[in-house]
C-alpha cells in the first residue's frame, strides 16, 4: 500500500511531518494538497526547503489530488498525502475512499471555536461531528502526533 500516511496537519511540511514521520515510513513522495500553496511558487519554494532531495514533494489542489489518488495508491513509491485542513482531508476521503481510508490527525492547532482535545489537536465540536460522519462513511480516523506516540482513536477525543 504505497500511501503510507495520509495526516492533517495545519503546519504542512515541517520537521515532525519529515524526519518524525517521513524517516520511520520510508517515505519516497510527498503530495502536499493545498488550494493556497498550489497557487503560490513563493510558499512552495519554501516548503521544498524542509524536503531532503531524496524524497520528491507535489503540490495539487483538490481537484488534481482527487484525480491521482488511484495511481499513487497503485505507485511503487510509498506516499504521504498531506493536507492543512479536515476540510481537504474530507474531500479526499470522499474522492476515493479506499485510497484515504486511514486518516491521521496530527497537529491541528488552537483557534477561535476549538477546544483543545489533545495537547496538539484542537477541534470545534461542528469538526467532531464532521469527522464523527466521515468515521461513519467508513474513514478510519485517528490522533498521533509522533510513530513512536499511542495512536488515539477519534472516539475518545469526544
Amino acid at each position: 500500500m504505497p500511501i503510507v500516511l495520509s495526516r492533517v496537519d495545519d503546519r504542512l511540511v515541517h520537521g515532525q511531518v519529515v524526519i518524525g514521520w517521513g524517516r520511520p515510513l520510508g517515505v519516497e513522495f510527498i503530495a502536499l494538497v493545498d488550494e493556497g500553496v498550489s497557487a503560490s511558487p513563493w510558499e512552495q519554494d519554501l516548503y521544498r526547503m524542509a524536503v531532503p532531495p531524496e524524497i520528491e514533494i507535489r503540490f495539487a489542489t483538490v481537484a488534481e489530488a482527487s484525480a491521482q489518488l488511484a495511481a499513487w495508491q497503485a505507485g511503487a513509491r510509498r506516499t504521504l498525502v498531506l493536507t492543512g485542513d479536515l476540510e481537504t482531508m474530507a474531500a479526499l476521503h470522499r474522492a476515493n475512499p479506499m485510497a484515504m481510508h486511514h486518516i491521521n490527525l496530527g497537529g491541528v492547532h488552537h483557534r477561535p471555536g476549538r477546544r483543545e482535545r489533545l495537547p496538539y489537536l484542537y477541534l470545534s465540536d461542528e469538526e467532531l461531528r464532521g469527522l464523527v460522519g466521515l468515521a461513519a462513511e467508513g474513514a478510519e480516523i485517528t490522533a498521533q502526533d509522533l510513530p513512536t506516540s499511542v495512536a488515539v482513536p477519534l472516539r475518545a477525543l469526544a
